[in-house]
């Protein structure tokens, strides 16, 4: 195993069986979750795992932190095989998943105590270490509050104050800031780079967010149905559309599919509602927002945005399905 390379997956294969319908229900068919999946996160980045809801990210990060087994395929942490040996994953990762209710009847306080003397802190350590947490996610004014009376957001910031307790070389963080502000999101990400630079922490991040990945990941990997679809720095994927652009049209009512020129864009758009987008060549995009700004088709058009591409652009260029990524 190279000596920069944190985490080592080989070929990992995971599929959820059929599932009989109970009571006249229908059933679900079999799933595969991961199907030959191949990564490798170097030390000291943040690795990200994007794609939409369904994509097989979750099912990728429990097997990578011994929760689930695989039905094929290889898992190495830090030199340690975690498919034979998944309860090594405690000690060598932290986790926070995107269920962490084990914590609800706990003080914010107590929960970040607490997983500090799991991952062995004596207890004025643990107390210590909590408290550096709690002022550095801002999360004072709450510390005596239970997790189950915060709002969404303050809850989950919580969860990842517990998850940085009991300091880890490996971070594997699931949806980390699901609900959260704009400064909530900022003070995570401050902790994090905090534990990246005091203590070379690598990072797994699971999200289907778009702007986050671009803002905050060294490298990604880009999921879809299970399989890795591509791999590369944001800037290196983005390349993958090169001088492309991104045209969004959106119809006041119902688009006027009679006219010529709109019937055009129609067929090469992604539509969503009154929404259509288009990846175009710079100058076919010239040419799209003269035609509908131009003539009759101006009078059914709301609003019109241009935009160099985005990490969505690329992973509709590579073929992928965007149905559950979010742009916020």
């Amino acid at each position: 195993m190279p000596a920069e390379a944190v985490v080592r997956v080989r070929e990992l294969v995971k599929t959820y069986p059929a599932r009989r319908g109970r009571r006249g229900a229908p059933g679900t068919p079999a799933v595969r979750a991961s199907d030959g999946v191949s990564l490798t996160v170097r030390h000291g980045e943040i690795f990200g795992l994007l794609g939409p809801n369904g994509a097989g990210k979750s099912t990728l990060v429990r097997q990578l932190t011994g929760l689930l087994r695989p039905d094929a395929g290889g898992i190495d942490v830090l030199g340690h095989d975690l498919v034979r040996h998944p309860r090594r994953a405690a000690r060598l990762l932290a986790y926070l998943g995107q269920e962490s209710t084990a914590l609800d009847e706990l003080t914010v306080t107590l929960a970040a105590e607490t997983t500090g003397r799991l991952r062995g802190l004596a207890a004025a350590a643990a107390r210590r270490e909590c408290d550096t947490v709690l002022d550095e996610l801002n999360l004072g004014p709450l510390a005596d509050r239970p997790l189950r009376r915060l709002s969404g957001g303050q809850r989950r910031l919580a969860c990842v104050a517990a998850a940085l307790v009991g300091e880890r070389p490996l971070l594997v963080l699931d949806e980390p800031t699901t609900g959260m502000d704009p400064v909530a999101r900022r003070a995570v990400w401050s902790a994090i780079d905090r534990r990246r630079a005091e203590h070379g922490a690598t990072v797994v991040l699971v999200t289907h967010n778009v702007i986050e990945a671009e803002l905050v990941l060294d490298r990604v990997a880009v999921l879809d149905r299970g399989r890795v679809i591509a791999c590369d720095t944001p800037a290196g994927l983005k390349a993958v559309v090169g001088e492309d652009v991104r045209l969004e049209l959106v119809w006041r009512d119902r688009p006027p599919l009679e006219l010529p020129e709109v019937a055009a864009l129609h067929r090469s758009a992604v539509t969503a509602g009154r929404r259509w987008t288009l990846r175009l060549s710079q100058q076919d995009a010239r040419a799209a927002v003269a035609a509908v700004t131009g003539g009759p088709a101006f009078a059914a058009l709301d609003d019109f945005t241009l935009a160099t591409p985005s990490l969505e652009d690329v992973y509709l260029a590579l073929g992928g399905h965007t149905e559950g990524l979010v742009k916020a």
